[in-house]
């Protein structure tokens, strides 16, 4: 698989919507996450990031102009011992209950499937990362409609041991800006990272569309011991 540069990836494409990035720092000791949040309403662009615990929520930054919190205000990060879940909605929670008693990540998400926001069915999607005693492996997934049929649920779930370093995945889930909005198709892209945190930060808050772009989080873990460093960018300040 080709390696992508992901400032090109972003720079190209108006409106991926919501992206979750997963890999390893380019010195190999980071286990790296990001996760950002696009929009084209108001309602969708009224939103912010906040921490919450280990992990984070989104709440409305004005809401006096919240009109439906149903797909948008969830917590897209949550802890549990050495997993960290990252997802686009509220799934985090269903992994997060699923995993504390006992089930797989991709067992966790069997009770869901896309958004029902039809006609653009918004893929779900979804990470697990897990850093324990000097090891580090994550797998990604997608819970997508039949090519617009809300009939058909497709789930693929990618598995990543050992990752290299320097390399990530990445998984958006609009292929592109649209009506309805594409689905994203194929696995997640592979991409290459590069820098400490608030450099990887800068580069890809300034390579998302200014226009649509609404708020990122991203996360530095120590695969050695575990301790962790967040950055939170929001346009709504």
């Amino acid at each position: 698989m080709t390696m992508l540069s992901i400032e090109q990836e972003l720079k190209g494409n108006a409106y991926p919507g919501r992206g979750i990035i997963i890999g390893k720092s380019e010195d190999g000791t980071k286990a790296v996450t990001a996760y950002f949040i696009m929009g084209r309403s108001e309602n969708s662009r009224n939103r912010i990031f906040v921490e919450e615990g280990e992990g984070i929520r989104t709440q409305a930054f004005d809401p006096s102009k919240l009109t439906d919190p149903s797909l948008i205000i969830y917590a897209p990060v949550r802890v549990l011992g050495n997993k960290t879940i990252v997802t686009n909605g509220d799934q985090t929670d269903t992994i997060y209950e699923g995993m504390d008693h006992q089930m797989t990540f991709e067992q966790s998400l069997r009770s869901r499937e896309f958004e029902p926001d039809a006609p653009n069915y918004t893929p779900r999607i979804s990470g697990i990362m897990h850093v324990e005693r000097g090891s580090y492996n994550y797998a990604m997934s997608i819970l997508k409609s039949d090519d617009g049929n809300p009939d058909s649920c497709l789930r693929y779930t990618f598995a990543y041991e050992n990752p290299q370093a320097g390399e990530g995945r990445f998984i958006h889930t609009y292929q592109c800006d649209g009506n309805p909005l594409p689905s994203f198709v194929g696995e997640p892209k592979k991409i290459a990272i590069s820098g400490e945190i608030d450099a990887f930060t800068d580069l890809l808050w300034n390579s998302l569309n200014e226009e649509n772009k609404v708020s990122l989080f991203v996360r530095y873990i120590d695969i050695a011991s575990g301790a962790y460093e967040t950055r939170i960018v929001n346009k709504n300040q």
